[in-house]
């Protein structure tokens, strides 16, 4: 899985062809610690199919503000630089997240 810094999160989720998951989490976040073995497992299955992303939204917060990102953890998918689909706090399940992908794939 990349790990996205506020450096490299432009050239490679913003500008990047195709399809981009991205995984947003926090230092001290429980939800997102329990989801990230589940999202780590889809990158196994659906690699393939779009890219596998990370960023740490305590180093990078004015980032994920940005990105409309103001509770975790949110798993989003980006399309050609825009987002286009997410799944967010209580809704980011492995289930929802799962159903996300196969939407998109």
């Amino acid at each position: 899985m990349l790990e996205l810094d506020k450096t490299t999160f432009e050239a490679e989720v913003l500008q990047a062809e195709g399809k981009v998951l991205v995984d947003f989490y926090g230092d001290g976040c429980v939800p997102c610690a329990a989801l990230a073995p589940h999202i780590h497992a889809f990158e196994e299955v659906y690699g393939s199919s779009m890219k596998f992303s990370q960023l740490n939204t305590t180093k990078a917060r004015r980032l994920a503000i940005s990105q409309k990102v103001l509770g975790l953890p949110v798993i989003a998918i980006y399309e050609n630089g825009a987002m286009i689909d997410s799944c967010v706090k209580e809704g980011a399940t492995p289930e929802n997240v799962e159903a996300m992908i196969k939407r998109h794939i």
